[in-house]
């Protein structure tokens, strides 16, 4: 089986539940996550060989984090030990990160004061496969696009396979540089592409129908997205695939579908709808990983990918945490 290489910030999350509650009980969950690490953590589960590199500070915190990684079945034994503190956020329980509700706390982070050099990639790439990371990561600073650049080209010239998540977080861009400056240096090397139209827009400066809105017609979407994939795929000659999903909000319910693209199809997976979401975060990162897991399965067509990744990111919404603990089987189950 194919191996997967994941590179992104590990963070923390608190999630208090409002109203004055964690005040009064004394208590706020956290949650050990972030972008790419939830992708890596959905892999393992499904028995996908897997490591995950980030900087983590050399502290008893730090170590447990890894050694309870490791336990996963995560490989962590290139995770840098450098710098001062993880970086956290807060995101009271259930709600969206693409809330403005969301309040980040990762400046000094020790993955923030990673450099060019300071990994070497030829050692940490070695005998895997694919090559895994988001749009989160260059919104830091230009020092972090520096050090995804190194790493995708040595990713590159060792063949592997490349996925970016076009996450777009607009608080996190304040160092100068607007994404459509930075992002299409990176997409460049990338095999597979993962978003929707308007962080494609947003990152990338697709083009964007001025009809697109939340009212729209599921027909009027779909077409959307094949029309940004193809721009993609065309602009970008290494592009061989481009997914793209839909989550709308009704009140406490969510609608979601997705489609994926390549060179000659254009496929959509069945529409989910859920009156009830316990928890939103790490949904798209679920996706994610259900896109790596189809597409490394030797037998699954690309219907079959869409099927099986937009399932797993629906099945994230019931799931309290950052990652998935679904089976393979559960997921399967609705499709």
């Amino acid at each position: 089986m194919k191996k997967v290489f994941c590179f992104g910030e590990l963070l923390l999350r608190f999630s208090p539940n409002l109203q004055k509650a964690w005040i009064h009980e004394h208590n706020m969950p956290v949650f050990v996550g972030g972008a790419e690490l939830n992708v890596a953590k959905a892999l393992a589960n499904w028995q996908v060989p897997v490591k995950y590199c980030t900087a983590v500070p050399d502290n008893y915190i730090s170590k447990e984090i890894l050694e309870s990684l490791q336990d996963e079945g995560i490989n962590t034994q290139h995770v840098l030990l450098s710098g001062e503190r993880i970086g956290t956020y807060t995101l009271p329980m259930g709600a969206d990160l693409k809330n403005a509700g969301v309040i980040y706390d990762r400046a000094y982070s020790s993955f923030s004061f990673l450099k060019k050099g300071m990994i070497d990639w030829e050692k940490v790439l070695e005998g895997y496969d694919w090559f895994h990371f988001t749009a989160i990561s260059p919104a830091l600073n230009t020092n972090i696009v520096e050090v995804c650049d190194e790493a995708l080209q040595f990713a590159t010239k060792k063949g592997m396979t490349i996925s970016v998540d076009l996450n777009y977080r607009a608080k996190l861009w304040q160092y100068g540089k607007k994404p459509v400056e930075v992002m299409p240096l990176l997409v460049k090397y990338c095999d597979l592409v993962m978003g929707n139209v308007w962080s494609a827009h947003q990152l990338l400066g697709t083009k964007l129908n001025p009809a697109l809105n939340e009212n729209c017609e599921k027909d009027f979407y779909i077409q959307q997205s094949k029309l940004v994939s193809e721009e993609i795929m065309e602009t970008y000659p290494n592009c061989k695939m481009v997914a793209n999903t839909y989550r709308f909000s009704e009140g406490d319910a969510v609608r979601y579908y997705a489609t994926l693209t390549n060179k000659t199809e254009h496929v959509v997976c069945n529409e989910h709808f859920t009156q009830t979401v316990v928890d939103k975060v790490g949904s798209g990162d679920c996706f994610m990983a259900g896109l790596i897991y189809g597409l490394i399965q030797p037998t699954h067509n690309a219907q079959q990918v869409i099927n099986f990744a937009a399932s797993a990111a629906f099945g994230k919404l019931q799931e309290v945490g950052d990652y998935t603990k679904q089976s393979i089987s559960l997921i399967q189950s609705r499709y």
